[in-house]
């Protein structure tokens, strides 16, 4: 299926559900924000996107502690829980999504390779879930399949209650 399919399915079970999206990014720079917001009225569903590229920009912007991320690494699931948790918020119900990860052609470690990429989810209605994937392919490969996959999940998620 499309980006561009599972952005307009989903944005329908969001309406549903009377649930905001919120995006809280790194290795996919915004991605998944664009493609939720290339399905024209998306602004029933979208609410905001947060680019946090580094670490002070998860720290002032999401909440991530300093002990997560010197425990942990930016790419890590303790981290990507606290930045769905930071994007979340608390005005709306919402649901949130964070990833970080390694899209390369450099930056792996034989402990985190490069495709490495942790996802988190939550919603204002307590459903909590997070992962460590690994992508293949170039760059622009790994990212948009790490895009691809985070809303497959939360279109899985919300399609229950279609």
């Amino acid at each position: 299926m499309s980006t561009l399919k599972l952005s307009a399915q989903l944005g329908q079970a969001l309406v549903r559900q009377g649930l905001m999206m919120a995006t809280a990014e790194s290795c996919t720079g915004g991605g998944i924000a664009s493609a939720m917001t290339d399905v024209a009225g998306s602004s029933a569903w979208f609410d905001r996107g947060y680019v946090t590229y580094t670490n002070e920009a998860k720290q002032q912007m999401l909440n991530v502690t300093t002990q997560a991320l010197e425990q942990y690494g930016a790419v890590s699931e303790p981290v990507v829980q606290q930045m769905a948790l930071g994007a979340l918020g608390v005005e709306l119900p919402r649901t949130a999504v964070a990833v970080s990860g390694i899209a390369g052609p450099t930056g792996g470690t034989p402990l985190k390779p490069v495709g490495t990429v942790c996802l988190a989810w939550a919603d204002s209605y307590g459903w909590r879930h997070c992962e460590t994937r690994h992508f293949s392919g170039d760059r622009a490969q790994v990212r948009a399949e790490v895009v691809r996959y985070a809303l497959q999940v939360m279109l899985d998620h919300y399609a229950d209650d279609i």
